[in-house]
């Protein structure tokens, strides 16, 4: 295996979970137009609540690239994640008052709490640079493939929900995470065999909460 190629050969190894975290129902439900608004509106509430515990592990992840990237752009690219974050919050708070959704009263359920405890797992000074910029790169990709997928040709999403699908599907967003996964396959480059299984492991661990997030959403 090339290393240099590390996270695309865990993708085309993983490819079942791959697709079922970015093609997901209720994603493919968007997109063909046919998804239960009050589906919609449990994700949204719930995704509010993860973007809040995300923010504190992009936080680590920006503190660990200024310190052990050896990469100065490495910061700038966190760095501008970061930022989107605000914006991500501030665009939620307008969704929820939009959709009727008090998120003062949503309740994380399960999927939601084991998806933020690996979180918080991963937050550890012990997870190695490249594992956790691997883990990074797959939680921004999934939401950028699958609402990407929500605006291809031939898609009938209902039209109050491609502010949504706009958010992570759009071009800069992609380009983002592209810079991201750069990042991370460039520490993968020359990591060791055990930070190689661990960044695996993390990433298919990453896509498997991502379906269940989806599940959850959809009342599963």
């Amino acid at each position: 295996m090339e290393k240099r190629e590390a996270i695309d050969t865990w993708l085309d190894k993983h490819r079942s979970v791959y697709t079922a975290a970015t093609r997901h129902a209720f994603v493919v439900s968007i997109r063909d137009g046919s998804v239960d608004l009050s589906s919609f509106r449990t994700w949204l509430g719930q995704d509010y609540l993860f973007v809040r515990e995300f923010v504190p592990f992009v936080a680590s992840v920006l503190i660990r690239a200024g310190k052990e990237s050896g990469e100065s752009s490495d910061m700038e690219v966190v760095l501008g994640g970061m930022a989107s974050l605000n914006d991500e919050i501030e665009w939620f708070k307008r969704e929820g008052s939009k959709w009727d959704v008090d998120f003062s009263t949503v309740v994380p359920q399960k999927a939601n709490e084991e998806y933020r405890r690996f979180l918080e797992a991963l937050m550890s000074s012990e997870v190695k640079y490249s594992v956790i910029m691997t883990a990074f790169w797959a939680i921004e990709a999934v939401y950028q493939e699958s609402f990407a997928h929500c605006l291809e040709d031939g898609n009938k999403t209902p039209v109050e929900l491609t502010g949504a699908c706009h958010r992570w599907g759009n071009d800069g967003f992609k380009q983002y995470c592209s810079s991201v996964k750069n990042i991370a396959e460039r520490c993968l480059e020359n990591a060791s065999d055990e930070a190689l299984a661990e960044a695996e492991d993390v990433l298919v661990r990453v896509l498997e909460h991502e379906v269940a997030f989806w599940e959850m959403s959809r009342g599963g």
